[in-house]
């Protein structure tokens, strides 16, 4: 026996009315039409669900079963549209949000203001990790949406379960003590400072990008020290360890004894971006979040 829902719902109309024509009225059809409608469910049942007389149409037992089956299906998707309706209109749900330290210390914050000042009844939590674990967490389904960087020549959406947006280009800029004889200058070539002991933050990546520019440069860049992250680079950067090559948007704050120079070359740039999964439709939370996100990128952008 295979009951068709929709006509449950015709005939837990009939008994919420008492009628077929007051169930036809509350369903905008006609008599005729709710008259079939029950006529097929009664052959789906196999046996008879209202009896007719000159008081209006009453409920077998059975019709009462299935009848009180349909207002508890009516329940449920009466719920459920109201549940769709304030996931819509960001009176409720959830957003998982993976971003990297460099965006949570510069325009992340002024983006999560404005989503939460906007949309406060939307539960907000916010992952910071590096760019390998962020990806093991699109697997892993902890987060919808993410804010990365990628290399150039070496786009995050070569992963064909990822698609990516641009939010800003990120330069990197040269780290040199404020004793150091270059720190006076605005700008500096990084062929000048073939002799220097190199400070980076731990990333293959990080490597990689500065590798590539002391390459291009004429040397290879002798690392002294490896930090967990841009505070670190710059403190030992501050010491005298040596001299560093970062992100622009790590200088969200920076010590008063460290100067960041520009490079009179092309600077290696890394592409901020917005990730997603590239076959799932985001949800209403996760659009507006992202909306906010290009725009607080477009404020911050480096120049």
């Amino acid at each position: 026996m295979t009951l068709d829902v929709r006509r449950m719902l015709v005939l837990g109309q009939v008994a919420e009315s008492g009628s077929l024509t007051g169930a036809a009225e509350a369903l905008h059809l006609t008599v005729s039409a709710v008259s079939q409608q029950v006529a097929q469910l009664e052959r789906e049942a196999g046996q008879p669900l209202i009896g007719r007389g000159p008081r209006g149409v009453t409920l077998t037992e059975s019709g009462r079963v299935i009848a009180d089956h349909a207002a508890s299906m009516k329940m449920l998707l009466n719920a459920a549209e109201e549940e769709l309706r304030d996931l819509a209109g960001l009176r409720t749900g959830t957003l998982r949000l993976g971003t990297i330290p460099t965006v949570t210390e510069s325009f992340l914050p002024d983006a999560i203001s404005a989503f939460r000042e906007a949309h406060p009844d939307v539960e907000l939590t916010v992952q910071s990790a590096q760019i390998s674990q962020l990806r093991g967490m699109f697997l892993a389904r902890e987060v919808e949406l993410a804010v990365m960087w990628e290399r150039e020549g070496e786009p995050l959406d070569a992963d064909a379960t990822l698609l990516t947006t641009p939010l800003l280009t990120d330069p990197s800029v040269l780290l040199v003590p404020a004793s150091h004889p270059a720190a006076s200058a605005r700008d500096a070539a990084l062929g000048d400072f073939a002799h220097e002991r190199w400070i980076i933050r731990t990333s293959a990546q990080v490597l990689a990008v500065l590798r590539d520019a002391c390459r291009a440069a004429g040397f290879e860049p002798v690392v002294s020290f490896e930090a967990r992250g841009y505070q670190e680079v710059q403190a030992m950067v501050a010491i005298g360890m040596g001299v560093a090559l970062v992100p622009a948007l790590s200088l969200a704050t920076l010590r008063p004894d460290v100067v960041a120079l520009r490079l009179r070359e092309r600077p290696p740039e890394r592409r901020v971006v917005l990730v997603q999964r590239r076959h799932d439709r985001l949800p209403p939370a996760a659009v507006e979040m992202a909306r906010i996100l290009r725009k607080a990128a477009r404020t911050y952008a480096p120049s």
